[in-house]
């Protein structure tokens, strides 16, 4: 069965930052966000900081730009 649509909150992306700066895998994320991968990685680079970290407050940022 096909996922519905469905935006990221930025408790999500709280999340997303938490297990990225803990070494957690895409899939993991998608599925803890229950989002599919290819969300995610368009996340991790909207939201990546000069570092290449991703940091939710910029990617929040980023949609309101």
């Amino acid at each position: 069965m096909r996922k519905t649509y469905k935006k990221l909150t930025y408790t999500d992306r709280q999340i997303i930052e938490y297990m990225a700066g803990h070494g957690a895998g895409v899939r993991a994320m998608a599925e803890e966000t229950g989002v599919h991968v290819a969300t995610i990685y368009r996340e991790l680079q909207r939201g990546a900081d000069e570092k290449g970290h991703y940091r939710a407050e910029k990617a929040q940022q980023a949609l309101f730009s």
